[in-house]
């Protein structure tokens, strides 16, 4: 299981717009990626009604994992951990949302 560590930057949340823009960057990666809190079960990353249900509220720790048997042909491990790095970047830069 490869993991990243990150946080909410936006005011609200993982709400509406801010969740919006992480589920697509997600999807764009093609990886099935997971966010949970460190003490919560993982959802679907790639889902925006499961991302919203779960209330990632404003500076809430989270871990994105993307299980090594969910890579797809022709991606590497430095592929999903440079995509683990790349959406947290996405939490982390969603400020004002």
């Amino acid at each position: 299981m490869l993991e990243q560590k990150s946080f909410v930057a936006a005011e609200i949340g993982l709400h509406a717009r801010a969740a919006a823009i992480f589920v697509r960057a997600v999807t764009e990666t093609g990886l099935p990626v997971t966010i949970r809190k460190p003490d919560g079960p993982p959802v679907d990353a790639r889902s925006l009604l499961e991302v919203m249900t779960e209330d990632f509220g404003h500076g809430c720790e989270v871990l994105l994992e993307v299980a090594l048997d969910g890579l797809l042909d022709g991606q590497s491990v430095s592929d999903a951990n440079k995509a683990l790095v790349g959406l947290s970047a996405v939490l982390e830069g969603i400020h004002a949302l």
